[in-house]
């Protein structure tokens, strides 16, 4: 039996929800029925691969989503590092996992368009990339989320096709 959900009480988070679900199933869908070798191979000149590009949107989807809770801490173990790292499977890491940990952050984050106060707003961190001083809401962070899916999921369409000729649509 399927777990139960909180109910969506309007159409603005149900249409966040529904917009969310659908650039998650093309980038799940980019994926299908790959090898770990296959997900992880580079087939452009980019050093981008289909596993780095799940494993890099789970993690980023996870922390905006936790900015959207608790602020800037969320950002507080963000190092170049670690970015770096969300990019590639480590030792043991498989497409498969990398899958799995995605519908986990996924599903945390639906609970979150559920819930939260849209409207709450927190200061971004500094970085060169922000305008100081600059604030964002939920609303806007989910926002986030929707772009760098969709964008993510266009690139993993380009290496899909690099790889054996498969498109996610068309």
């Amino acid at each position: 039996m399927p777990a139960a959900t909180t109910p969506v009480p309007d159409t603005e988070r149900a249409d966040l929800l529904e917009t969310l679900g659908t650039h998650r199933a093309f980038l799940r869908h980019t994926v299908r029925g790959l090898t770990d070798e296959q997900a992880t191979r580079r087939t452009t000149v980019s050093a981008l691969t289909l596993a780095g590009i799940v494993k890099h949107v789970a993690a980023t989807e996870a922390t905006w989503a936790d900015f959207a809770v608790r602020g800037p801490a969320a950002f507080a173990d963000t190092t170049p590092e670690v970015w770096a790292q969300e990019w590639v499977l480590e030792p043991g890491e498989t497409l498969v996992g990398v899958l799995a940990r995605y519908e986990e952050v996924a599903a945390h984050t639906d609970e979150l368009v559920r819930t939260v106060d849209l409207d709450r707003t927190h200061p971004l961190p500094e970085a060169p990339w922000f305008t100081p001083g600059a604030t964002r809401s939920a609303r806007r962070v989910f926002l986030h989320v929707v772009a760098e899916t969709a964008q993510h999921a266009g690139h993993a369409d380009i290496l899909r096709e690099s790889l054996d000729g498969q498109k996610t649509m068309g």
